[in-house]
């Protein structure tokens, strides 16, 4: 409904946006200067774990991701809270400080916020970063041949709802926890050194963090955005057994755990993927599993894909080689 809304609306005509919603990008940017630019995002979502203080440094891990996968560096942000008007204080403030002690991990400053008495709790924040306007990563610009590469492993939407139906180990709980509290900027930081290098080549071609929309969701704006753009049109060819899914995922996804958000991606976007026979349906399924605090996909010249793997495993980030940029076919994604 959202997309068909967004469709309708007129585009931003001031000159000094960069980036704005046209495309689906992680995050906007404003030109500030000729060598400075704002980031500027906004997330926040109800819990999905059990202990405030690690929601709160979910909720903030998530919220900062947009700023890492456009290349930029937080350094501000404004807190969003909805919460009962007979809510416990204390739960209140353990979410807010998990959130803090996130933020401060990132060097990101909390310099205010909104809330308003709510029903459900709901957390997050709106996060400006910087960035240089000649160095903004985004979610389109793939060229046919890229390699592609994924940080981090997915399965946290299945793994949370097996968790509301007690039905998730707790050691492939604590991996999920783990995964959605680690930021991504590791792995900006490590991929802004393969740039560096690399000089006026620019071999990053476009990134985007896993969110709401799964891996398949996330793969086809990379993917679709190029013709919006005049570009060349590319799809995408992912070798689904070089995903890395989290302990528990895959049984979880085969139990029927499926979230309502992996529903409505793979309604949404199924007809844009083809899948090969030999794909199982648990693992059709957690590629269009909604993620939160994902990491990130990277389309990287094959040139540098070795040194930016060397310099991401430098950096302590998980990752794997999931497949190639293709010239466009129909349908956009293929899996195999």
């Amino acid at each position: 409904m959202l997309d068909s809304v967004l469709r309708r609306l007129p585009r931003p005509t001031d000159p000094n946006v960069l980036v704005g919603f046209d495309t689906n990008d992680d995050a906007g940017v404003y030109l500030l200067s000729p060598e400075m630019a704002m980031v500027q995002t906004v997330d926040f979502f109800t819990p999905i774990v059990d202990d405030p203080h690690t929601f709160g440094q979910i909720a903030a891990a998530n919220a900062l991701s947009d700023v890492y996968a456009m290349g930029g560096k937080p350094v501000s942000a404004l807190s969003i809270v909805g919460f009962p008007d007979k809510g416990d204080p204390e739960i209140l403030e353990q979410i807010i400080r998990g959130g803090l002690s996130k933020m401060t991990e990132a060097k990101c400053s909390v310099i205010g916020g909104h809330s308003i008495r709510n029903d459900d709790i709901q957390f997050g924040y709106a996060v400006t970063g910087v960035i240089h306007p000649q160095r903004v990563w985004r979610n389109v610009g793939a060229r046919v041949g890229d390699d592609l590469l994924l940080t981090k492993s997915i399965g946290t939407g299945v793994l949370s709802t097996a968790l509301k139906k007690d039905r998730v180990a707790a050691e492939d709980l604590d991996a999920a926890i783990a995964s959605m509290k680690e930021l991504n900027r590791a792995a900006s930081e490590a991929l802004q050194e393969v740039q560096e290098k690399a000089g006026s080549t620019q071999p990053i071609h476009a990134v985007t963090d896993i969110t709401g929309f799964g891996l398949l969701g996330h793969a086809r704006e990379m993917a679709l955005g190029n013709s919006e753009r005049g570009m060349e049109g590319v799809s995408l060819e992912i070798e689904h057994a070089a995903v890395q899914y989290l302990p528990g995922a895959v049984e979880a996804a085969r139990g029927g755990f499926l979230p309502g958000g992996l529903k409505n991606n793979r309604d949404f976007i199924g007809d844009c993927v083809r899948f090969a026979e030999s794909v199982t349906q648990e693992h059709r399924d957690l590629l269009f599993d909604p993620q939160t605090s994902g990491g990130l996909l990277i389309a990287i010249s094959p040139e540098s894909a070795d040194a930016a793997i060397s310099a991401l495993d430098r950096h302590g980030v998980s990752l794997r080689r999931i497949g190639k940029v293709i010239p466009k076919t129909n349908p956009l994604l293929s899996i195999r």
